[in-house]
């Protein structure tokens, strides 16, 4: 395939190690004569040292004939602009890097659709999922990779004195944006019906949106309320910011470590459930009077790499049970990865290694991947490709035969991924998540497949 990345940062360079290696065309566009040079040095690529925003540029690198277009620079504006342009042009696919929230937000306009951008990639939202994953539903069947968090699956457990307890899944009356994908009752494994009867301690996996989920936990358990979770986040960057937004739900107590005041300031207009504490989360005075080592949770994701290792170390010697930090530099990624068990680090994150893994995601040709297994070998949760030329593509999903055994809990179309209802359209190119028993992939291949 022909490639064309604009920028050869941290994430573009990895990106063209990655594709060049795999013996595709790349051309790599980078204004700092540094990185271009090393790029060139380093991989099988065309280097072209200019500006990426220029449909001049753009041309003399040959967009109009490549496969995929990846904007992969520091920069907002020049990744919309150059994707854009690169779009209009005659590009294939196009993929942009942002940062900046705001172009993920539609509430006053899809700027995805507006600039005529295939995907956008956000590597701090991406490390923020998970980050997440771990605090909010630890254990669960994760599906966030697919949707970049629009869908997950958590895990109840139908307690004694549920409502739900004797009813079938028909008489729940559930929200639309949730889908039972799986019940776990004692050592056997069930993909429910319609007719599925609920049992007191019965395992169940919910897939839904967020807001959802977080809605449910009292019709499984109206006898208990969760003990709190105590998260302490150290710097207001953007994975902060959203971090924050994942845990949204009262029962995450959240503080942040800001040592600029000005950010202290935004944060605490922005977020006014969240404690801000100004002060310098790299000194072990300022960690002790905070108790780090009663909090849950600490995550280090400041800009600073060396403050995140610091402070992540410190928290772990004070007592933190979960200790997660933020790595932005290459230097340091495979290290830390190396020995985070030993500095007391449960998990390490990178913007670099979250945005090429997702980039990379959409050169796979695979039909099916696995994103999970269930419990005892009783199946799979399966990312399945609906094919261009499907005979079920543009009719409504009631339409859809599925074996079964099957449950369709997640449709991502171009711009949204969403927990589908019977009279949403399938369209050739989605992508699904379903739910399967042993023994039905074949099947489900053929439905979804071509003719």
């Amino acid at each position: 395939m022909k490639i064309v990345i604009v920028g050869a940062g941290e994430v573009g360079g990895y990106l063209c190690g990655q594709l060049s290696g795999r013996s595709h065309a790349v051309t790599v566009i980078e204004q700092d004569e540094g990185w271009a040079r090393r790029t060139d040095e380093s991989y099988d690529a065309k280097v072209v040292v200019d500006n990426g925003s220029s449909a001049e540029v753009l041309d003399q690198a040959g967009v109009r004939e490549c496969d995929f277009f990846l904007a992969m620079t520091s920069d907002d504006r020049t990744n919309l602009i150059s994707s854009s342009l690169a779009k209009a042009m005659g590009a294939e696919t196009t993929i942009a890097r942002v940062h900046d929230q705001t172009y993920s937000d539609n509430s006053y306009v899809n700027y995805q659709l507006h600039f005529g951008i295939d995907h956008l990639i956000n590597p701090e939202a991406l490390c923020a999922i998970e980050l997440a994953k771990a605090i909010r539903t630890p254990g669960t069947v994760a599906v966030e990779q697919f949707s970049r968090g629009q869908v997950e699956a958590h895990r109840f457990t139908v307690r004694a004195g549920s409502s739900l307890t004797g009813k079938s899944l028909r008489q729940l009356s559930l929200d639309p944006s949730v889908r039972i994908g799986l019940i776990v009752r004692g050592d056997t494994v069930e993909v429910p019906t319609a007719q599925t009867i609920f049992e007191a301690n019965d395992r169940v996996t919910v897939f839904g949106t967020p807001q959802s989920l977080g809605k449910l936990h009292r019709r499984f358990d109206p006898t208990t309320e969760k003990e709190p979770v105590r998260v302490v986040l150290s710097g207001g960057s953007e994975i902060a910011i959203a971090l924050v937004r994942l845990l949204s739900h009262p029962r995450f107590r959240v503080r942040i470590i800001e040592s600029q005041a000005e950010v202290c300031r935004r944060l605490a207009e922005k977020f006014l459930n969240v404690n801000v504490i100004h002060g310098d989360a790299t000194s072990l005075r300022v960690l002790e009077e905070e108790q780090i080592g009663n909090a849950d949770f600490f995550i280090s994701c400041s800009k600073k790499d060396e403050d995140n290792i610091t402070t992540g170390m410190q928290a772990a010697e004070l007592g933190a049970p979960h200790v997660q930090v933020v790595i932005n530099k290459t230097d340091y990624e495979v290290l830390i990865s190396r020995l985070k068990s030993r500095l007391g680090f449960e998990l390490s994150v990178s913007p670099r290694t979250a945005a090429a893994r997702e980039v990379l995601r959409y050169f796979s040709e695979e039909p099916v991947t696995e994103l999970a297994a269930l419990p005892n070998k009783a199946g799979n949760v399966l990312e399945m490709r609906v094919s261009r030329d499907n005979r079920y593509a543009g009719k409504p999903l009631r339409q859809l035969p599925l074996p079964d055994g099957c449950v369709l809990v997640a449709l991502l179309h171009k711009f949204q991924a969403k927990v589908p209802g019977a009279e949403d359209t399938l369209l050739g190119g989605d992508r699904v998540v379903v739910v399967a028993k042993e023994g039905n992939v074949s099947e489900l291949r053929k439905l979804l497949g071509s003719g």
